[in-house]
């Protein structure tokens, strides 16, 4: 699995983190999203899908390898 996030499309709302924390992160001055983890491992996988689902601005993209 490989992650990528769009920070400029992200809205800062933190779903990622709460689903995903080890993962995604977000900056303290702004609140919007920090990848962690580009090749997270596999049990991480269903929570970043989740956090990709869920990411009211579609900011976070998912290729399965």
């Amino acid at each position: 699995m490989k992650v990528e996030v769009d920070v400029p499309k992200c809205v800062a709302s933190g779903q990622c983190v709460l689903i995903s924390p080890e993962v995604f992160d977000q900056r303290d001055d702004d609140g919007m999203v920090i990848l962690l983890d580009a090749s997270p491992p596999e049990n991480e996988h269903t929570g970043v899908r989740e956090s990709a689902m869920v990411c009211p601005a579609a900011a976070i993209r998912v290729t399965e390898s």
